[in-house]
C-alpha cells in the first residue's frame, strides 16, 4: 500500500474561498493547519489498510476494507472508532467511479459525493468530484489533477483555478523512519480535511489496482 503524508504547511498562500468548504462535517473544517502522517510501516493495522496519525503518532484516521464484499467497500474511521464515511466502487460504470456515503451506510439518502476517474494514463491521474446535491453533474464541484505516480496532485474548487489542497512528494525524516516514501499534502484553512483524506484514499485504491494489474 502506498504511503502518504498529509502536511499543512506553515506558510499558506491566501485562498480565494468565499466561504468554508464543508463536505463531511464542520468538525473537520478548521481555521488553522492540521498535520497528519501516514505510512505503511507507521501503523500495525490489524483491521485497516491505510492509516493516518498526527505528527506525534496519535491515530487520526484509518481506512478499513469490508470483508467478503464484492463491491470494494471501504470505511473511513476516526481514532475513536466512529465510522465517518463509506465509499465503494461502482462496477457498472464505464469509467471508474467511487460513491461516498455517511457513516457505514450505502443508502442514497446518505450520499455525500461521487468521484469519477476522468483520465488515467501510466502517469496522469484525474478525478471529477460531484457533491450529492449536484444531481445533473454537468459541472464538477471539485477536480483532482496530477501525477499520482510521483504523488503530485492538486485539488481545485469547481472549474476554477482556486486550489484547496496540494500533494507533493518530499524526502523527509519520516521517510527513513517508516521505511517508505513520505508525501506532503497542503490542505488550506477552512477546507474539510476529512474530505481530502477520502479523496486521497480513493486515489490510493486506484493506484493499488493499477499496481496489481501491472504485476499480473
Amino acid at each position: 500500500m502506498s504511503s502518504i503524508l498529509f502536511h499543512l504547511a506553515l506558510k499558506l498562500p491566501a485562498t480565494k474561498l468565499g466561504k468554508p468548504i464543508c463536505v463531511v462535517s464542520p468538525q473537520f473544517v478548521l481555521p488553522h493547519p492540521v498535520e497528519l502522517v501516514s505510512g505503511k510501516k507507521l501503523l500495525t493495522l490489524s483491521d485497516g489498510n491505510f492509516g493516518l496519525t498526527d505528527v506525534n503518532g496519535n491515530l487520526m484516521f484509518k481506512v478499513k476494507k469490508k470483508l467478503l464484499n464484492v463491491h470494494g467497500k471501504r470505511l473511513l474511521i476516526d481514532a475513536t472508532g466512529n465510522r465517518i464515511l463509506t465509499f465503494q466502487k461502482k462496477l457498472t460504470s464505464a469509467r471508474k467511479r467511487w460513491q461516498c456515503f455517511r457513516g457505514d451506510s450505502t443508502d442514497p439518502r446518505d450520499h455525500v459525493f461521487t468521484a469519477k476517474q476522468s483520465n488515467r494514463t501510466q502517469f496522469r491521474t484525474s478525478l471529477e468530484v460531484y457533491l450529492a446535491s449536484n444531481r445533473n453533474q454537468d459541472v464538477a464541484d471539485f477536480h483532482v489533477k496530477g501525477n499520482w505516480f510521483e504523488k503530485r496532485c492538486t485539488v481545485y474548487a469547481g472549474e476554477s483555478t482556486t486550489v484547496i489542497a496540494e500533494m507533493n512528494k518530499q524526502k523527509i525524516v519520516q521517510s527513513t523512519m517508516f521505511g517508505v516514501d513520505a508525501y506532503t499534502i497542503t490542505v488550506y484553512p477552512n477546507v474539510d480535511y476529512a474530505f481530502v483524506v477520502a479523496l486521497t484514499a480513493i486515489l490510493n485504491e486506484i493506484n493499488d489496482e493499477k499496481s496489481n494489474d501491472d504485476d499480473k
